[in-house]
């Protein structure tokens, strides 16, 4: 059960990738925020060319700032995915506008699209199945959608902790994609146990359930920050295997890293090459350049730098 691996910060900093790690962390994608990004002189130094860079965007956050945010990415020669939260979009006439803008100034073609972690919606939309059915993602020509998973379940939505209504709402959106020219997948929320991962995987599948999945990782970080995330996040089971190490005071102050749930995926995807999760998507809770830095020494060449 115990899939967390600890490194003590002066442990030196080695190559660690495998030919199965390698090839799970091929095109690996990462989520950054405006103020985050601010802090990044240079993405080329960390990421590979032509990653795709979620930008999410926080309730309160300015339009421009996330479009500012897309637009330089963009001119790094990133595929760039903002998030459109659905509670946190008044109107039609509002969804438009951003579309507008984040096509006319950055060039965005890619959208992660959720219902957002806001309990009272502020206008029109509830869910991210709205935004869908406005067809204006077609209109614009969208190249790729993707929509929110849950490999832990989600308690806003089935608060009995079943598995039925967001299953329901996944069946509605596999149904989609086929009344869509856009590349559909699932991004995931993020998971630290790679059994429970890899079950509600192919629950998925007995569903009937097609998309493929974009499997949530919490990179390099503090276990205090993990936590916190954690509790934030509604991650169920992982939480109990976070506050279990938290209990040792040794490895409190030992940084964590993805290293073993993502080894234990990896050789499941080698073992079964059908398996529905085709990509890693990174949460860089620890900062973004601890998380490259991560992936530049455990994924090979799937993950160096663009300068490099």
């Amino acid at each position: 059960m115990a899939l967390l691996n600890f490194k003590r910060k002066d442990t030196p900093a080695t190559t660690r990738t495998s030919p199965e790690m390698e090839a799970f962390l091929q095109d690996y994608s990462i989520e950054v925020m405006p103020r985050t990004a601010e802090k990044v002189d240079n993405f080329r130094d960390l990421l590979p060319a032509g990653t795709r860079v979620y930008i999410a965007h926080i309730e309160g956050t300015p339009i421009d700032e996330m479009v500012a945010t897309a637009k330089r990415l963009n001119d790094d020669g990133f595929k760039v995915m903002p998030h459109f939260p659905a509670r946190i979009i008044k109107d039609r006439a509002t969804l438009a506008d951003w579309i507008a803008r984040y096509q006319g100034e950055a060039d965005v073609k890619q959208a992660l699209l959720l219902a957002g972690g806001v309990e009272k919606p502020h206008g029109d939309f509830d869910s991210s199945m709205q935004l869908m059915e406005t067809g204006l993602f077609d209109e614009a020509g969208f190249e790729r959608l993707h929509v929110a998973g849950h490999p832990e379940g989600n308690r806003d939505i089935d608060p009995d902790g079943s598995f039925t209504n967001v299953a329901a709402a996944l069946r509605w959106k596999n149904d989609f994609q086929t009344r869509t020219d856009a590349k559909m997948a699932l991004a995931t929320q993020f998971a630290f146990d790679a059994k429970p991962i890899i079950a509600w995987a192919d629950r998925l599948v007995e569903e009937g359930i097609t998309l493929p999945v974009h499997i949530g990782i919490a990179g390099p970080a503090k276990l205090q920050t993990l936590i916190k995330f954690a509790i934030a996040c509604g991650v169920g089971p992982s939480l109990k295997v976070l506050q279990k190490r938290a209990m040792d005071v040794t490895k409190l102050l030992m940084p964590y890293e993805p290293t073993d749930v993502l080894l234990a995926l990896a050789a499941h995807k080698a073992e079964h090459p059908d398996f529905n999760i085709t990509n890693v998507h990174f949460f860089p809770l620890g900062g973004i350049k601890t998380n490259a830095t991560w992936a530049i020494e455990n994924g090979g060449a799937a993950a160096q730098p663009a300068n490099r």
